[in-house]
């Protein structure tokens, strides 16, 4: 189960680099698929990988963006990076 702060986090950041309008942190849905129903692109999912990047201090190698498929994804992948550091 995904951390509610890391989810809320990446929701801020993803709102914020990508100027998604009319959604808070609180309100987006850590489910929802960030290309297939969000429409992002593989520079604005490198974009959101280098804040998170610099957020948590760990690396996200490009073979694993495949798996970045939503809010809640990315934040498990994130305990689990910070786990292992």
């Amino acid at each position: 189960m995904a951390d509610k702060k890391i989810v809320i986090r990446v929701a801020e950041i993803l709102i914020d680099e990508l100027k998604l309008e009319d959604v808070t942190p609180q309100t987006f849905e850590p489910e929802v698929d960030l290309i297939d129903e969000l429409g992002i692109d593989s520079m604005d999912l490198t974009t959101v990988v280098l804040v998170l990047q610099d957020e948590y201090g760990i690396t996200i190698d490009e073979d694993d963006y495949p798996k970045l498929k939503n809010v809640k994804l990315i934040a498990e992948y994130i305990e689990e990076k910070l786990k292992d550091k």
